[in-house]
């Protein structure tokens, strides 16, 4: 039979339901889920399957490797194209996402994530006073575009070992708003890619 405590605990677990749902539904409104038509892939922004001709005539395809270059070039491209169209307060909107744990202001503390003020073109593992992980720490070099919009989509697939637990944002115009958005939070921030 049921009883009360039972009838009780259902009723909380369907609220508890209605409210993420609420949540998420509220958060689509507030940050509308567009991607800039330019940005989806068409067949003519593929990169194109090309053949070489061998002596007897039978046709091979480009060496993976060369491929791959040419659709990282492509990648290189539509970031930049997307950079360009891209507005900080879209980015600034984006951010929302990440203030739990991050704080973008000059001189802000470092929270679960450190302080990403001056983040493109730093010292991946050096923004001061905050413990990063190992992972961070060997990889090395600065955080660009290319390497912050990877990071970006998906941060464990780009650094694995990351302590980041975030799962990424998946359209790329949220990506570029979002770094143009950190772009701006700097004393001098850094040129855009041609």
């Amino acid at each position: 039979m049921w009883g009360l405590n039972t009838n009780n605990i259902l009723g909380g677990i369907l609220v508890a339901l209605w409210l993420v749902w609420g949540a998420n539904f509220v958060g689509d409104l507030m940050i509308p889920p567009v991607e800039p038509a330019h940005a989806k892939e068409t067949p003519a922004t593929k990169a194109p399957e090309t053949t070489d001709k061998a002596n007897d005539g039978a046709t091979a395809k480009k060496p993976a490797a060369e491929a791959a270059a040419q659709g990282n070039a492509l990648a290189a491209r539509s970031l930049t194209a997307l950079l360009t169209s891209a507005s900080t307060d879209k980015g600034k909107k984006v951010a929302k996402k990440c203030v739990a744990c991050h704080t973008f202001d000059k001189g802000g503390k470092n929270k679960v994530g450190p302080n990403l003020f001056g983040t493109i073109g730093r010292d991946r593992g050096s923004a001061g006073g905050y413990k990063f992980s190992a992972a961070i720490k060997g990889m090395g070099g600065k955080w660009g575009f290319d390497d912050l919009d990877k990071f970006l989509a998906k941060p464990k697939a780009f650094m694995p070992g990351t302590k980041m637990a975030f799962p990424g944002l998946k359209k790329a115009g949220d990506r570029a708003a979002l770094i143009l958005y950190m772009r701006a939070q700097a004393d001098q921030p850094a040129a855009l890619p041609d």
